[in-house]
């Protein structure tokens, strides 16, 4: 009698080294596991700071330019004034939202002097960027540059 020869293994014998079944064992599965984890642990922290350096990107970006739209303002009425004359959009009560309302990485805001012939603009984290090292970001009417961060080359 002939066996079937679709079947892979004649009936009644046992499998040999050499036919085991094709997978991947515990210990393999495992071993790749705590590669991956290995590398995300590596890589995570770094991809976190790259995001928040782009992010300050943004915030020095909206600093600048309402130091820009306040010298306009300045050259027209001789004062300067608050972000609300200012022409912008995004605004949330007296703070600009960096970059857009629906993503709040950045709350600037604008302190004019008394008398109104000097001001401060303030850039603030919010949100996930409140970790960042660099802080906040403060330019005045005069060009000075500064943050209360840890790191350095904020600006």
């Amino acid at each position: 009698m002939r066996e079937n020869m679709n079947h892979p293994l004649p009936r009644g014998r046992y499998m040999s080294a050499t036919h085991r079944s094709h997978g991947y064992t515990l210990i393999e599965l495992m071993i790749v596991v705590g590669i991956v984890v290995i590398l995300a642990a590596i890589a995570l922290p770094s991809y976190t700071r790259q995001i928040q350096q782009s992010r300050r990107t943004s915030a020095k970006t909206a600093l600048l330019d309402v130091a820009s739209r306040e010298e306009r303002y300045y050259a027209v009425n001789n004062s300067y004034t608050t972000l609300a004359n200012l022409g912008y959009t995004n605004l949330s009560g007296n703070n600009l939202l960096i970059p857009s309302a629906s993503q709040d990485y950045y709350n600037v805001s604008v302190t004019v002097g008394t008398p109104t012939s000097s001001y401060t603009v303030t850039a603030v984290p919010q949100g996930t960027q409140a970790s960042d090292t660099c802080g906040t970001y403060t330019l005045t009417g005069q060009g000075v540059q500064s943050d209360n961060g840890t790191a350095s080359n904020c600006w």
